[in-house]
């Protein structure tokens, strides 16, 4: 194998995961996990972590490292990301990173813009004006003030919205103006970019497979073991994909089947919203998955990216 460090990235249920470990085993690499939910330690399920088995035979990083009760942000994920490619490196082992955290997958490539810290009292605010004009006011000034960020950021993203004219208060300049990354030609370090890409219909009954899986495997006694620990969920851990849902179910606000559907729900709008990142990411090898395709082949597939480098 030419590379020495691959990426692996696609949308939720994609298959990147199991594409990392069988390219791990075969090349003798170490695994690199670019998620920002696996970081947390015994939320598996839900996650759709790798099984210990897997983790006996390839070593991951990023996998386990803080505790649910703990706040984790990419700064953190970038600190532990570099110095485990660095361990990796020292020990002459190949590097493959693998994720769907679009946010965490830029900041690994292009590095992090030096945003200013937060302002709470002028978050205060554009929060009451949320609540009290709507959060199109809010859009609306920023289609003014950053039409570029505006372009980029949903309509309803209020965390997004909000922080972009949190930024344009604070330093007076578009927050789009500060992130150049992806004006780089090439990442911060040699990454060779594999992405994995189906047909949306495909992808999306992929998701709705897995979810009724992890339902099946336990996600509801996953969530109410984790809401039994004596120190409470940190706001991402609570705010995750399946454990919000799972969380209002316990509570008794919805029944068993439709919170089902409203995580199959948000992991498809997930999945959209990692399509829409993913198309901005420069020098990606794109492999159009086919329905009947083997993972076998798409290995094959891969592989051949990886020698051809």
């Amino acid at each position: 194998m030419k590379v020495d460090m691959l990426l692996i990235l696609g949308v939720t249920g994609s298959g990147k995961g199991r594409l990392a470990y069988s390219l791990a085993e075969l090349i003798d690499a170490e695994i690199i996990s670019v998620d920002s939910m696996k970081v947390y330690r015994r939320m598996d399920i839900g996650t759709a972590k790798p099984p210990k088995e897997v983790r006996e035979r390839v070593k991951y990083h990023l996998i386990d490292v803080v505790e649910p009760s703990e706040p984790f942000s990419v700064g953190t994920f970038i600190d532990l990301a570099y110095e485990a490619i660095e361990q990796i490196k020292h020990q002459k082992r190949k590097i493959i990173a693998v994720g769907g955290t679009a946010l965490y997958i830029k900041a690994l490539l292009y590095g992090l813009f030096e945003s200013p810290g937060a302002d709470e009292q002028i978050r205060a605010d554009l929060r009451a004006r949320a609540e009290e004009d709507g959060l199109q006011e809010l859009y609306c000034e920023l289609v003014r003030v950053d039409p570029a960020a505006a372009e980029r950021i949903n309509c309803n993203d209020a965390k997004r919205i909000i922080r972009a004219l949190e930024v344009y208060r604070i330093t007076g300049k578009a927050i789009s103006s500060l992130q150049r990354q992806f004006d780089a030609e090439r990442p911060k370090h040699n990454w060779t970019i594999i992405g994995l890409r189906r047909e949306k219909t495909a992808e999306n009954s992929r998701i709705n497979q897995r979810v009724k899986k992890m339902i099946a495997a336990g996600l509801v006694e996953e969530v109410k073991s984790l809401l039994a620990e004596e120190k409470p969920l940190s706001k991402q851990a609570r705010c995750a994909i399946g454990y919000a849902e799972i969380i209002d179910y316990l509570k008794g606000k919805m029944r068993l089947e439709d919170v089902t559907e409203l995580i199959k729900k948000n992991t498809r709008r997930l999945a959209k919203s990692q399509r829409t990142w993913f198309k901005r990411f420069k020098n990606v090898h794109w492999l159009d998955i086919k329905p009947d395709e083997s993972d076998e082949e798409i290995l094959c597939r891969a592989k051949k990216i990886a020698l051809s480098e």
